[in-house]
């Protein structure tokens, strides 16, 4: 794998180079580029709290503590009375721009080795705290809560933030891109909450060993901080951003004091040990396995500080870190389903590598299916090679081990954001039974996967340039492999943003990738015949299937157009995907072959009036078409959303193709079919979410397209206690589908259809499911979780029937004009005592069952140690009868074999 290696590594260094000369020409005059890394304030400014609340910048001020702090939440240490306190706080709701309510005292306090907060959260009703216990990272809009916010770099663009609720929950994250925030960053550090009568107070301790920052003698710091009273629905800033307007970490105001610290080098390991036991249901001439199993293991995290503004994470042996296991999902159609990630390891930064999205706070898509360059559910995926055939017996590997894995997250270069990650996964082997022989089967080739990503902000976030690179490299143990699965993929993306007003009211984004992947002559054109491609369609004349191909070269790329404030919204973007691009060795992608446009207009009523607090209206016009110049989609589309004066809110929806679209999936490589017309209606209205009652329903009605189907789902959540709460979702979708996919059969007769039959059904299909959640949290740092969901679908498959021509929706019946049907042998005719051959349609029709779930019991003994004890179970069973019968499926269901296992994980952080 020496040459996918050199490959990646010239790409860099191309890119890199290429983004630096960029960089020069806007960065300010002479090739320097502008930085907003100024120096601090001169701490005399905090002489006196009217000092600071008359100052021109908003300001809090940091004082040095001689002491030890004790994290207790009571703020009782004598060095908190010679702080000069934040009180200046303003509502952004429910009265924006009004003085709080209630009244606010921060106060910060610095050391060697951390950042102390402390609040003193006055309110003349202490009874009526809402101090709800939940899990970490769990409360929003429900709990009384404290947020400190900090923009270390002062770049104004990024940042952490660290909350506490009012009964000691504790949540942190990431800010990126001056708007956004990701919470799946967790930081170790404390904090402690008390309530008395005066309200409550919050004290914090976050060690510089969790942020990152540039070593100077006085730090310029961006700061922010917010209150949250759940009873009033009130959010109070020091500095907040309007309504309408677009702007966060950019606003922040300046923390002045902090001098003369040191950027700690960061070392923690974080070792664990595991153990699994399986008792799952096995045919019982399984020669591999005879139902239990248990299986220990140990591995590492590492987090080390390569310099101030660089950090390594790697993990040797990672396992599991889910709390939900994947949903059941009947799939039916010729597209992948994409599962979030959940391992803790690659979701920990994964803002980091987010590519084509920066500098705008909006992306609308509207079926252009944006690629994602970076899929890291694809590091140790589920093998995807076959077994030999006349393998009488197989044991399948369900996902391919990870050797180890690297992380490098930081910025460098005077504003450089990077990140790379590096991971080696084992080869994947099968057990197998081959002409009496026990056998093992390579099913996966050991494979490298290489990210790479950088980008650079200039003038305060003004504009942005940046760069991504991926690289998969396999290294095959048999030739039935090579006959699979690709061996090499490189991706290559740029991206970036610039602002076109002084105000940032108008912002152009955009981003371009080029994909190459290399191959066996078979496995490429297996490729040109996936799904994401089709090259063999009959009548498209802009690809053509080359069976002696041994790569597939693409490109695809996008820009739009937003409006980032106002209350007029405007959003227009173009994109395309070439046929040929293809990203799916380590990322993901939708689809090919479309040409997309969209154009998206609103209006926002901002201000609080005598029913409504917020209304949201929209409307936009979109198309696709193929490179050949097909339209294969095209609408209109509007939706309004309330939020009422009693904190419920609504949506309402409308969606319709009035064009004449063809589709060029339909016949799975076919010819394309006409798209019939059609029309969406779709809602929504949930509760006042702060309540111990909460409920909401949504729901949806489709007719034309070639299908009517309809939809609603409800959620109902109850929280009996403070610590506890329940929630049921349950689904219910029924419709029929004109023509349902079946399959397609050789037939020199059938000229129009270019000597081949493509068969179809209509399809009743029903499913009904639910989302089960428990969470029962008895200390901020003990939990447990339960999650549950049964799924019952049918499909009822009738009136088989084969397509008359390209480009309509015109199909005849099996057993109508001419053709004949047997119920009996399920031969169709399709022209009776005509020259075609019979053939036989298979009996697709289902009932599938599925129970899925799992419980967490989550013990954090110490900041970073966590204990984990999992039992995930899983039922299934599949019918041939689509008849929907509630009461047996459930006896069906329950009454199905289980597969469980049980999962003990234990970990300790170390820390230097």
């Amino acid at each position: 794998m020496t040459a996918p290696y050199r490959y990646h590594a010239t790409c860099l260094v191309f890119v890199i180079s290429l983004l630096t000369s960029a960089s020069t020409a806007l960065g300010s005059p002479g090739g320097a580029l502008s930085t907003a890394d100024d120096d601090g304030l001169d701490p005399a400014i905090c002489a006196s709290a009217e000092a600071v609340r008359s100052a021109e910048q908003a300001l809090a001020c940091a004082t040095r503590s001689t002491g030890r702090i004790r994290v207790d939440g009571q703020l009782g240490e004598a060095a908190w009375a010679t702080v000069v306190p934040v009180d200046n706080f303003s509502q952004r709701e429910p009265e924006q721009g009004q003085p709080a309510t209630e009244r606010t005292e921060v106060r910060v306090i610095y050391d060697d080795e951390a950042i102390y907060i402390g609040a003193r959260l006055h309110d003349n009703a202490p009874d009526s705290i809402v101090a709800r216990l939940g899990r970490r990272d769990s409360f929003d809009d429900d709990a009384d809560a404290f947020t400190f916010y900090i923009d270390p770099y002062n770049d104004k663009r990024s940042g952490y933030y660290f909350a506490v609720s009012a009964a000691g929950t504790l949540m942190d994250g990431v800010l990126m891109n001056d708007d956004w925030n990701d919470d799946t960053w967790d930081g170790v550090w404390s904090a402690a909450v008390s309530i008395d009568e005066q309200g409550w107070t919050a004290e914090m301790r976050i060690p510089y060993s969790q942020l990152r920052f540039h070593k100077k003698d006085i730090y310029a710091w961006g700061v922010n901080f917010h209150r949250f009273i759940a009873r009033k629905n009130e959010a109070d800033y020091l500095v907040y951003t309007p309504r309408g307007e677009s702007g966060f970490v950019s606003r922040f105001a300046q923390l002045v004091g902090v001098q003369n610290i040191e950027p700690p080098r960061q070392v923690e390991i974080t070792p664990y040990v595991t153990m699994k036991a399986e008792y799952l249901d096995v045919d019982p001439a399984n020669p591999f396995n005879d139902g239990s199993r248990y299986v220990p293991g140990v591995g590492a995290d590492f987090k080390v500080g390569l310099t101030s503004n660089l950090t390594l994470d790697a993990t040797v042996n990672p396992d599991f870190g889910q709390v939900e296991v994947d949903p059941a999902v009947v799939n039916l159609s010729d597209f992948e389903v994409f599962f979030p990630e959940r391992r803790p390891f690659f979701i920990e930064g994964a803002n980091v590598f987010g590519f084509g999205f920066g500098g705008s706070n909006n992306n609308w898509g509207f079926n252009f299916g944006t690629p994602d360059f970076f899929y890291s559910r694809r590091v140790g995926r589920a093998p995807q090679g076959s077994t030999p055939d006349g393998t009488s017996f197989s044991e399948y590997p369900e996902s391919t081990r990870i050797l180890g894995a690297a992380k490098v997250t930081g910025k460098v270069g005077g504003g450089w954001n990077v990140g790379t990650i590096q991971a080696l996964t084992g080869a994947g082997r099968a057990d197998v039974v081959l002409d009496d022989q026990t056998l093992e089967h390579e099913v996966e080739p050991q494979t490298y996967y290489g990210v790479v990503r950088a980008q650079r902000e200039f003038a305060e976030g003004r504009h942005g340039l940046g760069v991504i690179s991926t690289t998969t490299a396999r290294r095959f143990g048999n030739d039935q492999l090579r006959s699979e699965i690709n061996s090499e993929a490189y991706v290559v993306g740029l991206d970036g943003w610039t602002t076109l007003d002084q105000d940032r009211v108008w912002v152009l984004t955009g981003w371009a990738g080029f994909s190459h992947v290399r191959g066996s002559e078979a496995q490429i054109t297996r490729l040109q015949r996936s799904s994401l491609h089709y090259f063999q369609r009959p009548d498209a004349d802009h690809v053509t299937l080359d069976s002696s191909a041994t790569s597939l070269t693409g490109l695809s790329g996008r820009v739009a157009l937003n409006k980032q404030s106002g209350r007029f919204y405007t959003n227009i973007g173009a994109g395309f995907i070439a046929p040929s691009f293809d990203i799916n060795d380590a990322g993901f992608q939708w689809s090919s072959d479309v040409i997309n446009a969209h154009a998206v207009v609103g209006y926002r009523w901002l201000e609080p009036r005598s029913f409504y607090r917020r209304i949201n209206t929209y409307a936009s016009v979109f198309q696709s078409r193929d490179f050949d110049g097909t339209m294969t989609w095209g609408g209109l589309w509007s939706n309004t959303w309330v939020r009422f004066s009693n904190f419920y809110s609504a949506n309402l929806g409308f969606a319709t193709n009035p064009f004449t679209t063809y589709s060029n999936r339909r016949t799975r490589g076919g010819p394309q079919t006409l798209n019939p017309k059609g029309w969406d209606l779709f809602g929504s209205a949930y509760t006042d979410s702060r309540k111990a009652w909460v409920g909401g329903v949504s729901g949806s009605l489709q007719r034309g397209y070639g299908r009517d189907e309809n939809q609603i789902e409800l959620e109902v959540q109850w929280r009996p206690a403070a610590n506890l709460s329940l929630s049921v979702e349950p689904s219910l979708a029924w419709g029929e589908t004109e023509a349902q996919w079946i399959d397609a059969y050789d037939d020199q007769a059938a000229a129009a259809t270019f000597g081949r039959r493509y068969v179809f059904a209509e399809l009743d299909q029903l499913t009904l499911s639910s989302q089960v959640r428990m969470n029962w949290t008895f200390t901020p740092n003990l939990s447990v979780q339960l999650f549950a969901q049964p799924l019952i679908s049918t499909g009822n498959y009738v009136d088989y029937k084969f397509l008359d021509r390209p480009r309509s929706f015109d199909f005849t019946v099996f057993g109508e004009d001419g053709s004949t049907f047997d119920a009996t042998t399920r031969l169709g005719d399709p022209d009776g005592d005509g020259p075609a051959a019979a053939f036989e349609l298979p009996d697709s029709d289902f009932t599938f069952k599925s129970l899925r779930g799992t419980a967490v019991l989550r013990w954090e003994y110490r900041p970073g140690s966590t204990l984990f004890l999992v039992w995930t179970q899983q039922r299934a069973d599949n019918l041939d009868d689509p008849r929907f019968r509630l009461d047996s499926a459930l006896d069906q269901l329950w009454g199905a074999p289980a597969d469980n296992i049980f999962m003990l994980k234990w970990t300790y952080w170390l820390s230097r």
